[in-house]
């Protein structure tokens, strides 16, 4: 492994965090539990929903609320192609085909209301709408075309936790919000997900379809509140456990402190980097209530620019990544890329660099970002 003198990112964890993990293994109950339905609990509270069901990961809460919705063979489901992979893994899995749609802009890289609306036909079922590096989709555009059409909206908010735009914060706009809690996610339980939903019917079968589709859980079982159970669905084990659980309510009883952190940071970098001609910042020109930062893409005027750039960083210990490659153009999904027809997608993902960035980021650090990328680029000019 490289010895990073500034990583991408590193997790914010504390000795309570530690102490939170191990404590479910004192008790001996490890599978989904008492905690579980408190972070649950806690977390539907803090987003405003009225159901919040915790899972393994951020991809199983996708596949379950596709699931959960009834997305089948032949359905055709909305998805921007500037996303991470999983969004259409789990449209695929269910059988149903991705129809990537472009991004609004150079300055705004989520979901264009105007190319979904091109791009609904008789069988798309569903729109999976992506808040992008913590800046939420145009909701206000997407939810009357979805409702005109009949299409369900599902949100995944894995970049936008406490996201709130016009008063409703991420996760609440659609019939589904999806979150991911990845090690580098805002809080983070290693691997781990939620997703949160206000429909009761809805919400009962996501309950079936976590769990194998059974009636009662192990818990209920061993506390004797049940003997036995029925199978109603066919349903997935995509439960998430009480460690991960533990983690997750003590990293969200400091959430606040890291949000505001990353605010901080997140402006710092902007002050530093907004003058420099080669650089673009996206998302400059939105007004939101609430973000809920959570990288630092800029994106590069000359394409022929990155490269350079990401090895430049690399030589003097700054780690850089790319979010994301576009979902059409890897092999495995080259039968959509002539019909995807998403140019400014092609665009931006051919020029866009992610900087460090994380809640324990010292204003030095970027600093030290900033002025090795004007060095690159003085140089670059000659």
């Amino acid at each position: 492994m490289t010895d990073w003198k500034i990583p991408l990112f590193t997790p914010d964890l504390t000795e309570d965090d530690i102490q939170a993990a191990i404590a479910p293994i004192h008790d001996g109950w490890l599978t989904m539990g008492d905690r579980s339905r408190e972070f649950e609990q806690v977390f539907a509270n803090r987003i405003g929903a009225r159901h919040a069901f915790a899972v393994c990961n951020g991809t199983a809460a996708l596949h379950l609320a596709l699931a959960g919705i009834e997305i089948v063979a032949g359905d055709e489901v909305l998805v921007p192609s500037l996303t991470f992979v999983a969004c259409a893994n789990v449209i695929l899995t269910l059988g149903a085909k991705p129809v990537f749609v472009d991004v609004c802009g150079e300055d705004d890289w989520t979901i264009c209301p105007h190319d979904m609306q091109r791009k609904i036909t008789k069988r798309t079922r569903a729109l999976l709408a992506v808040h992008y590096a913590g800046f939420t989709c145009r909701m206000e555009e997407l939810l009357p075309i979805a409702r005109h059409n009949d299409i369900a909206v599902i949100e995944d908010c894995a970049h936008a936790l406490f996201t709130i735009h016009n008063g409703k914060t991420c996760g609440t706009f659609g019939e589904i919000g999806c979150f991911s809690f990845f090690s580098n996610k805002n809080m983070t339980t290693g691997e781990g997900g939620m997703l949160v939903a206000d429909d009761p019917h809805l919400a009962e079968r996501i309950h079936l379809l976590r769990s194998h589709g059974m009636t009662t859980l192990t818990l209920d079982r061993h506390r004797g509140h049940a003997f036995s159970y029925d199978v109603k669905e066919f349903g997935f084990n995509y439960r998430i456990d009480e460690i991960r659980s533990a983690l997750g309510l003590s990293q969200f009883r400091r959430l606040n402190d890291n949000l505001k952190k990353r605010k901080a940071i997140y402006e710092f970098y902007v002050e530093q980097l907004k003058q420099i001609e080669e650089i673009r910042i996206p998302f400059q020109n939105r007004t939101q209530d609430d973000v809920g930062y959570h990288i630092f893409p800029i994106l590069l005027r000359d394409l022929q620019l990155r490269e350079p750039l990401m090895n430049t960083l690399k030589e003097e210990g700054i780690q850089t990544s790319i979010h994301y490659p576009p979902i059409h153009r890897f092999t495995a999904y080259s039968r959509f890329a002539q019909e995807a027809n998403c140019p400014i997608t092609e665009r931006i993902t051919a020029g866009e660099v992610t900087l460090p960035f994380y809640p324990g980021m010292a204003e030095n650090d970027v600093t030290t970002v900033c002025e090795a990328i004007k060095r690159h680029l003085v140089i670059s000019r000659r």
